[in-house]
């Protein structure tokens, strides 16, 4: 771990705490519009359309959470075709003196999240598969619920960690 004090540390979580607020946002945003799938499903491909953006917006918030992490801990970014990947996958272990950040198993399953979000990047909406989307959307509770006590968790240990610095 780079030289950080009490206050970088501090900073840090403040940083982390404010992404998974916005997170949180975007928590209601996704649950809204599956309201409005129930509501009218006759206009529920137009929705899944929305919803795809929506689970873009999700992994990519994970990633943001991860990025912040590894440039505070661990010098930076993996480099390469496949750095998303191999981003996601670091933070399942221990890096130097830091713990891990999330379990091998909310890294699995946000690994599908990853996944769909590059078809989001490379696909028209039009073109989505539906099914993925209803399908992602489903388990979306369940992982957000995971990725988030897990963060909370690191967030303690950098709070922990900084408490410990100040004796």
């Amino acid at each position: 771990m780079r030289e950080n004090n009490t206050g970088e540390l501090l900073v840090i979580a403040t940083d982390l705490e404010l992404e998974l607020g916005q997170m949180k946002r975007l928590e209601q945003a996704i649950l809204a519009v599956q309201r409005e799938i129930q509501r009218d499903p006759k206009h529920a491909k137009l929705f899944y359309e929305v919803q795809a953006l929506k689970l873009h917006n999700f992994y990519t918030g994970c990633e943001r959470i991860f990025s912040l992490i590894v440039s505070e801990f661990n010098g930076g970014k993996p480099s390469g075709y496949d750095w998303h990947k191999r981003l996601l996958q670091r933070m399942t272990v221990a890096q130097q003196e830091r713990p891990p950040v999330i379990s091998a198993e909310t890294a699995q399953r946000l690994d599908e999240y990853l996944g769909f979000r590059h078809v989001v990047r490379n696909v028209y909406a039009f073109d989505l598969d539906t099914e993925r989307v209803a399908r992602l959307i489903q388990t979306y509770p369940a992982v957000w619920q995971q990725f988030e006590q897990e963060i909370q968790e690191f967030i303690t240990w950098l709070k922990e960690l900084a408490a410990n610095l100040n004796r």
